[in-house]
């Protein structure tokens, strides 16, 4: 079954950066797209970002652009997502997620993710 392993949430301070990590397995990670979200306590789990198979094309959540940056590398099967200048409103659970499509469109629906990893917290401090 797909595997999706993430990493590098922490606590930080207002301001500051973060890059998480997630690790991608047991399918062909250079035919799919992939994408970040994230869930805050008491709150719908919500789109961050998403990119297709090649990284050629991103989109973001209006909420994070300009701030946040995903990106992946077909070498290591593993998708980044850097977080600049974090906010306290950022604190939530971020998962990483499979799209069923190679080249996702700009649109987000939930049911287009077909497999999900667990999450990695990340905690914004003001």
């Amino acid at each position: 079954q797909v595997q999706l392993v993430e990493s590098g949430g922490g606590l930080v301070q207002a301001g500051d950066s973060l890059r998480l990590s997630c690790a991608a397995s047991r399918f062909i990670f250079t035919d799919y797209g992939m994408g970040w979200f994230r869930q805050a306590p008491g709150k719908e789990r919500e789109f961050v970002a998403q990119l297709n198979w090649n990284g050629g094309d991103r989109y973001y959540s209006t909420s994070v652009k300009g701030r946040f940056t995903i990106s992946r590398d077909n070498e290591k099967n593993i998708v980044y997502l850097q977080m600049n200048n974090l906010k306290p409103e950022d604190t939530a659970v971020y998962t990483c997620a499979k799209s069923y499509y190679a080249n996702p469109a700009h649109f987000y629906r939930q049911d287009d993710y077909d497999a999900w990893g667990q999450g990695t917290q990340v905690t914004v401090s003001s």
